[in-house]
């Protein structure tokens, strides 16, 4: 994992087919930028989805040619992620991309039952995270989609990130489950929940990761921490993957580092029927870009994985 980094994944993502992706109302020079980029790079076939004014005005704004992309008008945004969504839905489109809307008004589409992208498993988001002061990629989840996870539903969340971790070619991923104190109290609903997931990979109900929980910030990921307050885990002060008690801890962890620790993020939705890329619309460029990438190298896992449990079947 150590010699695994953003610009690496990019990398291995440019050598697998580009994705067919639904770009959803595109009408910010960022959004234009970011997945005009993607294209360039081989990593998407953009279908631009949104008001065609605002988009070509966009787009000329940003300096961006979108003459060769297949652009579909629709009235709105709302419009916009239901067009996006339905497309998903009929195989027409591999990967779904947030443009300039907010994350609420493109996921409702998506989740919908009747017309969504739904699964067996709760959909999920994680932030993959470079920083400079630790030793490797860090995987960050759920910090945009689930505001109470309950402890079902956090198992999704592990699952979901243990899968995506898998893609990026991290093996057997050690996932810090995050709450206030290193032990349990049924006054912290989070140290119940982590003791519980713990016990469910000793139950074959969780599997290929590693798992401790509940454990404090500083002990999931300081090893100094860890041995400091007596605490004997595999995990512990090395973790690749943060589980967050809640939306509102992982979202304010996640920009945390990247605002004050100079993090490099790019963030994926996981668990539907197609991966989707969901990033903030105040993220460079850049980040589009190796969201992109994870998003590549996530449904080439899942393909792969597919394969492999029909020859196995």
């Amino acid at each position: 994992m150590k010699n695994i980094n953003l610009n690496s994944l990019l990398k291995r993502a440019k050598k697998l087919p580009a994705l067919r992706t639904a770009v959803v109302h595109p009408v910010t020079v960022e959004a234009l930028t970011g997945l005009d980029e993607a294209a360039k790079e081989k990593l998407i076939i953009p279908v631009l989805i949104g008001p065609s004014h605002k988009i070509k005005r966009a787009a000329k704004d940003a300096k961006v040619n979108i003459s060769s992309y297949e652009l579909i008008h629709t009235e709105h945004s709302h419009a916009a992620a239901e067009q996006a969504v339905a497309m998903a839905r009929a195989g027409e489109i591999e990967m779904l991309m947030k443009g300039s809307l907010h994350t609420d008004e493109f996921m409702h589409a998506a989740v919908d039952k009747v017309k969504g992208l739904r699964t067996a498993r709760r959909m999920s988001h994680v932030f993959v995270a470079e920083i400079k002061t630790y030793q490797k990629l860090l995987l960050l989840t759920d910090c945009a989609l689930n505001i109470l996870p309950t402890l079902m539903c956090k198992r999704d969340i592990v699952r979901n990130v243990i899968d995506l971790a898998c893609a990026l070619g991290i093996k057997m991923p050690k996932v810090a489950i995050l709450s206030a104190i290193e032990t349990i109290d049924d006054k912290l609903q989070s140290t119940i929940d982590a003791a519980a997931l713990c016990k469910m990979v000793d139950r074959g109900q969780i599997t290929d990761a590693i798992l401790d929980g509940p454990l404090a910030l500083d002990n999931a990921i300081s090893a100094r921490a860890a041995k400091t307050k007596l605490i004997i885990s595999e995990v512990a002060g090395n973790a690749d993957i943060l589980l967050a008690p809640d939306l509102e801890a992982g979202n304010m962890l996640a920009k945390q580092l990247q605002y004050l620790g100079n993090a490099r993020l790019a963030g994926i939705v996981l668990g539907a029927r197609c991966p989707m890329v969901l990033t903030s619309r105040a993220d460079e460029a850049n980040a589009r870009l190796i969201s992109c990438a994870l998003g590549c190298l996530y449904r080439n896992f899942l393909i792969e994985k597919q394969l492999k449990c029909k020859k196995s079947s």
